[in-house]
């Protein structure tokens, strides 16, 4: 999803909502639990989140599957079911997991959008929550919202 552009990466999210085969759902951690567990497992939780609306939107227990996670993601944290890889580069390789990402990357941008309405004075509509020179210069301006991580904004010096 980071080759594309926000243009194509849209085209291929509404490609992945239309098409009849493929069904994903969404799970997101918020800043609070994320401070409390750290981003890395808060991932691994939204992963396993993820994993558990699919498997129970279609009823697939007791059904053979095989699940590729990108990177460092793991269902849970620690005790990998043996039906769930962990795919070094994985979204090189699996166009699952390449899917996977464009829809977890829209779907943060649009979250980032919205998220704007709330915080207008961040631009979060426009860098979505990466830490540009103008995000870093509202936060100094305005201190953090509540949509800040501040241990994250604890390791940052706003020179």
């Amino acid at each position: 999803s980071k080759k594309l552009s926000p243009k194509r990466r849209e085209e291929w999210f509404r490609f992945i909502q239309k098409h009849p085969h493929i069904t994903y759902a969404i799970a997101r951690v918020y800043p609070r639990t994320i401070e409390r567990i750290n981003i890395s497992r808060a991932a691994n939780l939204a992963a396993l989140r993820a994993f558990k609306r699919l498997t129970n939107r279609y009823q697939v227990s007791g059904i053979k599957c095989q699940v590729y996670l990108d990177g460092g993601l793991y269902l849970g944290n620690g005790n990998q079911p043996p039906y769930a890889k962990t795919v070094v580069r994985g979204d090189e390789k699996f166009n699952s997991i390449k899917l996977a990402s464009i829809v977890a990357k829209v779907s943060r941008d649009w979250f980032m959008t919205r998220l704007a309405k709330k915080y207008p004075s961040y631009g979060f509509e426009i860098h979505k929550g990466y830490g540009t020179k103008a995000h870093f210069a509202a936060i100094r301006k305005y201190g953090p919202s509540e949509a800040h991580r501040l241990s994250f904004l604890k390791n940052l010096k706003f020179a």
